[in-house]
């Protein structure tokens, strides 16, 4: 089985710097791109932040942050991961433009490289697809946070080898995680649990049945989750929880999956949760305030 020494990462946003962040600290080599400088040097600030934060909890050392940080090397030229023998797409939830990605990605990278892709609902038979390796493409989908999330999601595509998916459990291994094996359908396993519960509960509020705080606080203290699902919406993005539900919607072709209209409202608005500022809580104080 190939050896993988260097790992890509293409996506400096948060869940690709944070893959970055697991990799390094594993002992990895990496090669972090994005398509602008100042995406890269967002995501490695972010790196090295979330980083000093592992060591003021005594979670690793001062030595182990510079090693780390010194295995990183940022690029804004896809051509940067021709060395690489693992590269992973962390970009935006859409299919079009990871497609492109993998498109290009595939004739830059050696033979022996396996492709993966981050992604939380396409298909990854579809993905590989468009590439020159289906045999070696894989699904490795990451749960945000990334350094402190213990999961991977495993999925692999219908010509994923068994090389490729023992390479893949080897690696998820090697940087901490706990490995799920789920199948090639819309959403997998986590989203396709998680997601339709984000959407009724965006229902609830759109019917009228209770307000933001209501339905969190139901939900945190009547099924002890950690947190409410109106809050953990705007924590992972409403425009990335839109785009699962529609993946659901379209792929299954089930009413039920029908993304609630007060989230599509939401995303067209702008109002994205947590990185835009604003979703169904205002976070522009220094705590964050319902919007309904």
């Amino acid at each position: 089985m190939a050896e993988i020494r260097t790992v890509g990462v293409i996506g400096a946003g948060q869940m690709g710097n944070g893959i970055a962040h697991v990799s390094a600290l594993a002992g990895y080599e990496v090669v972090l791109t994005d398509v602008s400088e100042a995406a890269l040097a967002k995501g490695l600030a972010a790196i090295e932040a979330n980083m000093t934060r592992q060591v003021a909890r005594q979670v690793i050392t001062p030595d182990e942050l510079k090693a780390a940080l010194k295995r990183i090397r940022p690029s804004a030229d896809i051509s940067a991961h021709a060395a690489c023998d693992l590269v992973i797409e962390a970009a935006t939830e859409k299919r079009e433009l990871k497609e492109q990605i993998f498109r290009e990605v595939s004739e830059v990278v050696p033979p022996h490289a396996f492709l993966a892709t981050n992604t939380s609902s396409i298909s990854i038979t579809r993905l590989a697809s468009v590439t020159n390796r289906p045999e070696r493409f894989i699904g490795l989908h990451f749960m945000n946070p990334v350094p402190l999330m213990k999961l991977v999601e495993v999925i692999r595509g219908l010509n994923t080898d068994q090389e490729t998916f023992e390479a893949a459990i080897t690696y998820a291994k090697r940087i901490g995680k706990t490995t799920t094996n789920a199948e090639d359908y819309p959403a997998f396993i986590v989203n396709r649990v998680l997601m339709p519960m984000i959407n009724e509960a965006v229902y609830t509020l759109y019917e009228g049945v209770g307000n933001v705080a209501s339905i969190d606080t139901a939900m945190r203290l009547g099924a002890n989750h950690p947190m409410g699902p109106l809050q953990l919406a705007d924590f992972i993005g409403l425009d990335t929880c839109l785009s699962i539900m529609q993946v659901l919607h379209d792929g299954l072709a089930d009413t039920k999956y029908r993304p609630c209209p007060l989230l599509v409202k939401f995303v067209e608005a702008g109002w994205l949760g947590k990185k835009s500022g604003r979703g169904f809580y205002d976070y522009s104080g220094d705590h964050p305030v319902p919007t309904r």
